[in-house]
C-alpha cells in the first residue's frame, strides 16, 4: 500500500499567500516522513480551494523536496489544450527526474463550464479524448491524433519525459463509462473522499473485467487522530463543513442541464457523492491510532493495488502537521 498525501490548498483565514505556502511545506514534511506520494487537486473561481495550476504547485514541491512522487488529482483535461498540458507533464516529469503521476478529471463546477467556454454535456467525452491526446503525445515515438478536441500529426514533443512511461490516472465517482475507458487503456483510478468500499470493489470488477487485471486505485480519504473517536470527529468536522460549503458556493450558478434519462441517474449519484460530508466521515480514517489502523487493515484486506491518499482535515495547520507526524510514528508501523 502506496502511502500519499492529498493537497487541496484550503484557504479558512488570514492570507491566500499563507495557505499556499503552508500546503508547500506540508508536502515538504510529508516527503522528510517518507510518504510516498503527494496529489495536487485542480480548482478554479472560488476562494477556499486555491489551487488553479497544479503544475505550479508541484514544480515548487520538486524543488523542495527529494523522493516523494508528485501527482495531480486532477488535471481538469476538458479546459486544456492536450499539446501544451503534454509538455507542461513532461517539463515536470524532467524537473521531478521522473516522480510525476499524471491524474486528470472532468471537472463540471458552472464558473468553469462558463469561463472556459466548454459545453457541460460534454466534459467527460472531452476528457477522455484529451487524456488520450496528451498519452499520444507522451509515450508514442509518431504521435498522430485525430479528434473532435484535439489534432495533430508527427508532432516533434519536446522535452521527452523522463520516465518511460508516466502513470496515468482519472477520476470518477465510480462511473462505469470512466472505469471502461480507464480499464481499456490501462489506466489508475482516482476515488473521491466519500467514495465507499463497496464502491471501490464494484469499480474493481468492472475494470477487471476488462482488462483482466485489477486497476491501481487512489483512494482520497479524510484523516483525523487524536486520543478519542469523539475529539477526532470535533477536530475535523468543521473543516469537512466548510469544504462542503465552500465546493456548493462554487457550483452555484447551475444552468438548466439537458435532461437524458440514461444519464441521470449517473450524473446525480455524482453530485451527491462530491457534496456528501456524512459520506466523507462515513469512510474516513478517524480517531484514536488504533481506530485508524483497524479502517486501513479493512481497506487493505478488500482493495488490491491500492493507494490510500490522505486529507488531514483540521483547519489549523500545525494540527495538520502533527497528524502527519503522529501517523507516521503509531498508524504507519502497523500497516
Amino acid at each position: 500500500m502506496k502511502i500519499g498525501l492529498f493537497c487541496l490548498t484550503e484557504h479558512f483565514e488570514g492570507s491566500v499567500q499563507e495557505s499556499i505556502m503552508e500546503q508547500l511545506r506540508l508536502v515538504e514534511l510529508a516527503d522528510e516522513l517518507g510518504f510516498d506520494e503527494a496529489w495536487f487537486g485542480e480548482h478554479h473561481f472560488n476562494g477556499f480551494s486555491v489551487v488553479p495550476d497544479p503544475a505550479l504547485m508541484i514544480a515548487y514541491a520538486a524543488a523542495r523536496t527529494k523522493c516523494i512522487k508528485l501527482g495531480t488529482a486532477g488535471f481538469l483535461a476538458p479546459f486544456y489544450h492536450p499539446v501544451r498540458l503534454a509538455e507542461s507533464i513532461s517539463v515536470l516529469d524532467n524537473l521531478t527526474n521522473g516522480r510525476i503521476n499524471a491524474g486528470f478529471a472532468k471537472g463540471g463546477f458552472a464558473p468553469d463550464t462558463k469561463h472556459f467556454s466548454r459545453d457541460p454535456d460534454n466534459l467527460r467525452n472531452a476528457m477522455f479524448e484529451i487524456t488520450e491526446a496528451v498519452d499520444e503525445l507522451l509515450h508514442s515515438k509518431n504521435p498522430t491524433y485525430n479528434g473532435a478536441f484535439a489534432s495533430f500529426e508527427n508532432i516533434n514533443l519536446q522535452p521527452k519525459p523522463f520516465q518511460k512511461h508516466i502513470p496515468f490516472f482519472v477520476a470518477t465517482f465510480a462511473n462505469p463509462d470512466t472505469i471502461r475507458f480507464a480499464a481499456r487503456n490501462g489506466y489508475g483510478l482516482l476515488m473521491s473522499q466519500g467514495a465507499s468500499i463497496e464502491e471501490c470493489l464494484e469499480a474493481q470488477r468492472l475494470y477487471r473485467s476488462i482488462a483482466d487485471v485489477d486497476p491501481e486505485i487512489v483512494l482520497m480519504r479524510v484523516f483525523c487522530v487524536a486520543d478519542t473517536y469523539e475529539e477526532a470527529y470535533q477536530i475535523s468536522r468543521p473543516a469537512v463543513d466548510h469544504f462542503v460549503k465552500s465546493m456548493r458556493a462554487a457550483s452555484s450558478q447551475i444552468p438548466q442541464p439537458t435532461y437524458d434519462y440514461d444519464k441521470y441517474t449517473a450524473i446525480l449519484s455524482e453530485r451527491e457523492a462530491f457534496f456528501d460530508g456524512q459520506k466523507f466521515f462515513d469512510n474516513a480514517i478517524l480517531g484514536t491510532p488504533s481506530e485508524c489502523i483497524s479502517t486501513i487493515k479493512t481497506i487493505q484486506k478488500e482493495l488490491t493495488n491500492v493507494h490510500l491518499v490522505l486529507k488531514p482535515s483540521s483547519a489549523e495547520s500545525g494540527q495538520n502537521r502533527v497528524m502527519l507526524c503522529e501517523f507516521n510514528a503509531n498508524i504507519r508501523p502497523h500497516i
